[in-house]
């Protein structure tokens, strides 16, 4: 059976602000649809400064990757794809004395450019494992920032998440906002929460707080329902088919089962729980509060549990058909 979750706006009375729902079987699931105030820009800028010096010593703490260190996967004169650790950073970030798994790329392979900034074409998150796609070339930069542009790039990840899902598989659409609650965090978006955003000045907050909600779709499969150290978790095969910033995360954190091993978006985590989701619009088989706190604590300091297993996509120089996969450590 296949379970569809969706954002549905539900009318709302005059004196509140309509609310997006999870529906599942085209049944709503309830939500409190509390209006919310306009929040003050200097409340925001605080929480973002904070989380931003946190986030940067985080950054810091990036492994250390030489070039002899890279599991290369394959390489010809255009591009290169390699299978990253967890605990390092794709990209050095705005610190470019990071350790980073594109300097280590840089530095045994080189870049037609001269730059390595012009390598990168995709990233994955810190915490993250699993292949990621260099170009070499100025031909292949172009060639693959078109192909994820038009989502002609099909990536799979396998993770670990809390409790047992019941679904044999599934989606969930529910559109992405930025936090301004947790910043510079990702929840689900709902209307109130755009409303609380009316009056924030971009040029102090950023742009990004106050963009559009993203239509955001992830799909998964259950590959199999485990018990870890005593406690039930279950393996999911997903494709981000939007590609949103800590789409995965936030997804299954907003069904219940957060990925094992997430201290942003799981148990007690730095971000909304549940993905900004009130307790009562989940799954009647979402993880309990219990079993995340047991998992949480059974994982205390490992990676996380999410690998990008598969990518698959046309070679924008030679235009052959590429498919690779990686296999995950957990």
């Amino acid at each position: 059976m296949r379970l569809l979750w969706s954002a549905a706006v539900i009318a709302a009375a005059a004196s509140t602000a309509s609310a997006f729902a999870p529906v599942s079987n085209g049944a709503a699931l309830t939500r409190s649809g509390v209006a919310m105030s306009a929040v003050a820009t200097a409340d925001v800028k605080a929480k973002q400064d904070a989380s931003i010096e946190k986030l940067k010593a985080k950054d810091a703490s990036s492994a250390a990757l030489s070039k002899d260190d890279l599991n290369v996967v394959f390489e010809d004169e255009h591009i290169v794809v390699v299978s990253k650790p967890s605990g390092v950073l794709t990209v050095p970030g705005k610190d470019e004395s990071n350790p980073s798994l594109n300097q280590a790329v840089f530095d045994r392979f080189g870049s037609e450019s001269g730059r390595m900034d012009k390598m990168v074409v995709h990233r994955l998150g810190m915490d993250t494992s699993g292949l990621v796609v260099f170009a070499r070339t100025n031909a292949a930069l172009r060639g693959m920032n078109s192909l994820f542009r038009t989502r002609k790039v099909t990536r799979k990840y396998e993770a670990l998440v809390c409790g047992h899902v019941a679904q044999d598989s599934g989606s969930v659409d529910l559109p992405l906002m930025r936090d301004y609650e947790c910043p510079p965090f990702m929840r689900v978006s709902t209307d109130d929460h755009q409303r609380a955003l009316i009056g924030l000045d971009a040029e102090v907050v950023g742009k990004k707080m106050l963009e559009s909600p993203k239509d955001s779709l992830t799909t998964y499969e259950v590959v199999s329902r485990e018990d870890m150290d005593g406690n039930d978790v279950s393996r999911l095969a997903l494709t981000s088919i939007s590609g949103r910033t800590h789409q995965l995360n936030v997804h299954c954190a907003a069904i219940g089962h957060p990925i094992v091993g997430d201290t942003v978006y799981g148990f007690e985590g730095e971000a909304a729980a549940n993905g900004g989701l009130d307790e009562s619009a989940l799954p009647e088989d979402k993880a309990s509060a219990e079993l995340q706190q047991a998992i949480a604590s059974a994982s205390a300091g490992k990676p996380m549990c999410v690998h990008a297993k598969s990518i698959s996509f046309r070679h924008p120089v030679t235009k052959e058909d590429l498919s690779f996969e990686s296999t995950s450590s957990f």
